[in-house]
């Protein structure tokens, strides 16, 4: 029983398959992070913390976006 497969077994997987499931999922990981940084920069005087969104949004793929548009968004309402 092989427990570790390296970089060469990864040329004999098909991933015609399951491409219609990842593109869908990538591209809207790339729109919600692109949407959450154009407001982020919008209104980046009236929010706080800007840097350490902008590094949540990036990082943290969809959730971040998701995150930010949550909570991060509500920094306005409190000044």
């Amino acid at each position: 029983m092989k427990l570790h497969y390296g970089w060469n077994e990864l040329k004999d997987i098909d991933f015609m398959p399951i491409l219609p499931i990842i593109l869908p999922v990538i591209a809207i990981g790339m729109i919600l992070i692109l949407i959450a940084l154009i407001d982020l920069y919008r209104n980046r005087k009236m929010r706080k913390n800007v840097l350490l969104w902008t590094l949540i949004i990036i990082f943290a793929n969809t959730i971040g976006p998701i995150l930010y548009f949550v909570i991060g968004r509500k920094d306005s309402d409190r000044i």
